[in-house]
């Protein structure tokens, strides 16, 4: 029974790596854990060849097909630029989109990503954002919004999601139930965003009701709600928001995976160890732990713990385990994507200069731009 449970516990896990290859202490713990995937940053990645070569050794200790996460949205957040290019902010690209009518633009964005992205072996963007581009997150969130209204965002985020699509790579809505109205960055604090569940339901919440069936993951954020039913909590830890509206109300069916538990927005209202039981007791399927490997195993230790001391945790851990493995069977290829030639490589890089320069022209005044942000922005997503 306990290597069944340890089995399941590591099934939930999406785990990160401290450097360019795999250390022999790495090596140890991830045939201990043996997690869903892997998610690189840019620490990770110095070009097409090592990284490829370092997935492919880490993915080598997980499940059947594991997802590979890499955040590339364009604009602040491209774990690429430096190995790559630079591709325009969902910002600047939405803006081009509706300035012009165009909503190719939006599927072209998607196309490079997923093309950045599968040269570099990776099979998941954790694209795209869908937040609100509202006046309080501003200095928070700047380019890495869409819009501000729900209409364009979906228009935005549907193109984007059928580029990535297309080329094979798998996209991610996120950051659910919406951080438009916050004021804090949860990579540091636990924000209490003041919106209630009416502006929630008929604005935030929009891109989700409409986009659901094209998302095939749902990021969770670690916001509080407390003008809403789900209160205090932490949306990422909160039945109310996972179970109630994503699943429930929404009809969402596809992956639900909470961000990064190391984020002070969860771990200033929880340690991680509770922070991992309550994400899986409360609906999600998979969890990020993205630095270091003291949280990730004390995290796997408290989810065998919670599962050997509580008969009902047990159930719903082996369970999530059961249909995690279903969904990432039906989500994530078997296979890393092909390689380039160094002939093609230099021909994406062109191509996505030549977009980055179309967009430029349309909105030259904030390709790339957006207020300054603190470096949590930039390295985490």
């Amino acid at each position: 029974m306990t290597e069944n449970l340890r089995h399941a516990a590591g099934s939930l896990l999406v785990v990160g790596l401290a450097g360019k290859e795999l250390t022999a202490m790495e090596r140890a713990w991830l045939n201990l854990i043996r997690p869903a995937g892997i998610i690189l940053y840019r620490r990770n990645v110095t070009d097409v060849k090592q990284t490829r070569a370092l997935l492919s050794e880490a993915t080598s200790f997980c499940c059947s097909h594991p997802p590979t996460f890499v955040d590339v949205e364009g604009g602040v957040v491209n774990r690429l630029n430096l190995a790559l290019a630079p591709i325009p902010s969902a910002q600047a690209v939405a803006r081009a989109m509706l300035e012009t009518g165009k909503k190719s633009l939006a599927r072209e964005h998607g196309e490079l990503v997923a093309r950045a992205v599968g040269a570099f072996g990776f099979n998941t963007s954790l694209a795209p954002m869908v937040d609100l581009a509202l006046p309080d997150s501003a200095e928070v969130l700047g380019t890495r919004c869409p819009a501000a209204a729900p209409k364009d965002v979906i228009t935005y985020a549907r193109e984007f999601l059928a580029g990535l699509k297309s080329r094979g790579i798998v996209g991610c809505g996120k950051h659910f139930p919406g951080l438009g109205g916050g004021t804090l960055d949860t990579h540091v604090e636990t924000p209490a965003i003041g919106r209630n569940w009416v502006e929630m339901w008929s604005e935030d919440l929009v891109p989700y009701r409409e986009l659901h069936n094209e998302m095939p993951i749902v990021m969770m954020n670690h916001a509080a709600y407390p003008h809403t039913p789900g209160r205090e909590l932490p949306a990422s830890v909160s039945k109310f928001w996972i179970g109630q509206i994503l699943r429930k109300r929404i009809g969402y069916r596809g992956i639900i995976l909470s961000d990064d538990l190391e984020m002070g927005g969860i771990l200033k209202f929880m340690p991680i160890e509770e922070a991992a039981v309550a994400a899986i007791r409360t609906g999600s399927d998979l969890v990020e732990i993205c630095h270091n490997p003291e949280p990730i195993l004390r995290a796997y230790d408290a989810l065998v713990t919670e599962a050997e001391r509580s008969a009902a945790f047990r159930k719903v851990l082996l369970e999530r385990a059961r249909q995690t493995t279903r969904l990432r069977a039906r989500t994530f290829p078997k296979t890393m994507p092909p390689s380039l030639s160094e002939k093609q490589f230099d021909a994406l890089r062109a191509r996505i200069l030549a977009f980055s320069e179309t967009i430029e022209k349309i909105v030259p005044r904030i390709v790339d731009a957006g207020p300054a942000k603190p470096p949590s922005i930039v390295e985490t997503a």
